[in-house]
């Protein structure tokens, strides 16, 4: 099952309260308010279906999964960049509600085949080992890529990654219709990190 777009009404609702919790609904004496307090963040979930989204948010909102990974092709396909430093996205659940406010922390292009130990650790998924990692997201990039007219290989020249880092002392705001903001991880006031690997 394929997850739902989220509506914007939740959209709006959530940003407005994530605005609150964050502390950027305060008025700017001078300059107004920047883009960063008044857009609301681009909405998104994790894989290709319900149950993985769900699966995958259970894991940031638990604190385990700082990092996430997807194919750098799969972005050029739909005609965008990856996230920069500094960029929040609201993390969605498989039926398109508003869950987690993340931001990103950092930026680096790497190819499939040398994204660190590290990084597989912190996506926080089966046994965090490189080995499982690789496994994984090789299938998924697998089917991901055929779906824009390219094939999977762990190397390619000039192919790339991107990571988000992550800080995972963060905190993700949760936020539920009719409800106040709650602490979904640690510290209130800050959007989750997450960190991401772009392969391609």
């Amino acid at each position: 099952m394929e997850t739902t777009a989220p509506s914007d009404d939740a959209l709006e609702y959530f940003w407005a309260e994530a605005r609150k919790v964050l502390g950027l609904t305060k008025i700017e004496p001078i300059g107004g308010v920047g883009t960063t307090g008044s857009l609301t963040p681009p909405a998104w979930s994790f894989g290709d279906s319900a149950e993985m989204a769900d699966e995958l948010l259970g894991l940031v909102l638990a604190g385990r999964k700082t990092a996430t990974s997807s194919a750098l092709w799969e972005w050029e396909a739909d005609g965008e960049t990856p996230p920069g430093p500094g960029a929040l996205g609201i993390l969605c659940d498989g039926a398109g509600e508003p869950r987690a406010l993340i931001r990103t922390e950092a930026v680096e292009v790497v190819p499939f085949d040398r994204v660190p130990a590290g990084h597989a650790a912190a996506e926080g998924e089966g046994d965090g080992s490189l080995e499982h990692w690789r496994e994984a997201h090789a299938a998924y990039f697998t089917d991901v890529l055929a779906q824009v007219g390219r094939a999977f290989a762990p190397r390619h020249a000039g192919g790339a990654g991107a990571l988000r880092g992550a800080a995972p002392e963060a905190a993700a705001t949760a936020v539920g219709r009719g409800r106040r903001p709650r602490r979904a991880i640690a510290r209130a006031g800050r959007a989750a990190a997450a960190s991401m690997t772009v392969c391609a």
